[in-house]
């Protein structure tokens, strides 16, 4: 029997920019043709998040055929004046996702709140709920919506379909979520050779990416008094027990 800590959803929306980092410069924006890994975890985690947990996402389904859509976009320029840049976006995309969340063993200040049924009820109820937070697909001005739904309901456009999409960015590997000895306190990048087998895109887990960079030391943020200070200040130090 499956444990309790896997959700399935799925997620839609008019437009999607999954930028590749190379295409940034100059302004102009040219979006991946399927959604990375890293912009999927950002999806679980506006679903629900405690940082307790880390979300793995296990599969995503292409429902539906993959085009995309170019528009002239005018971005802010902090120096005065503006520019005409080119933005290249997937247009109605749906994809259907399924993820689960591990403890974070990083963080052994929260050993006491591993109760995995209650995030599996909390997750759960927010996936039929759209989400705690806003949903991007990718990027802000590309809103997405959330609804409960099994990874493999319904007919996907590229059911039965094998295609590799070459090399492309997973994701970050942020501190609080290192695994391996010598990128705890950094951040680092990861890439992956990304295929679609059955219209399905299986994703390597963070720790199994074998092309991989560290870029900065980064410390992992400390949930202490000093995240409260507003409240403390609010409640007159009766909050928390931090008086």
């Amino acid at each position: 029997m499956e444990k309790e800590n896997s959700i399935e959803y799925k997620v839609y929306g008019k437009y999607a920019l999954f930028t590749d980092p190379l295409t940034k410069t100059g302004g102009e924006k040219m979006t991946y043709s399927i959604p990375t890994y890293q912009a999927l975890k950002g999806i679980t985690e506006s679903i629900y998040w405690k940082p307790t947990i880390i979300w793995v996402i296990d599969e995503c389904r292409i429902m539906k055929q993959i085009q995309t859509e170019s528009k002239g976009m005018r971005p802010i320029k902090y120096q005065g004046g503006n520019d005409l840049a080119s933005y290249t976006y997937l247009k109605d995309v749906e994809y259907h996702v399924k993820a689960h969340f591990v403890w974070n063993e990083n963080r052994p200040d929260l050993i006491d709140d591993r109760n995995e049924n209650k995030h599996y009820d909390i997750s759960r109820r927010m996936v039929e709920r759209g989400g705690r937070r806003d949903i991007f697909l990718g990027t802000r001005e590309c809103q997405g919506y959330v609804e409960p739904c099994g990874l493999m309901e319904g007919k996907g456009a590229y059911d039965g379909m094998d295609l590799s999409f070459g090399m492309m960015v997973h994701g970050i590997t942020y501190p609080d979520e290192a695994v391996r000895e010598n990128e705890k306190g950094f951040m680092t990048t990861r890439l992956w050779n990304a295929s679609m087998k059955n219209g399905i895109l299986h994703f390597p887990k963070p720790e199994e990416c074998e092309i991989r960079r560290v870029i900065h030391p980064m410390p992992i943020k400390a949930f202490d008094e000093t995240n409260f200070l507003g409240l403390k200040e609010f409640e007159g130090g009766g909050v928390f027990g931090l008086d």
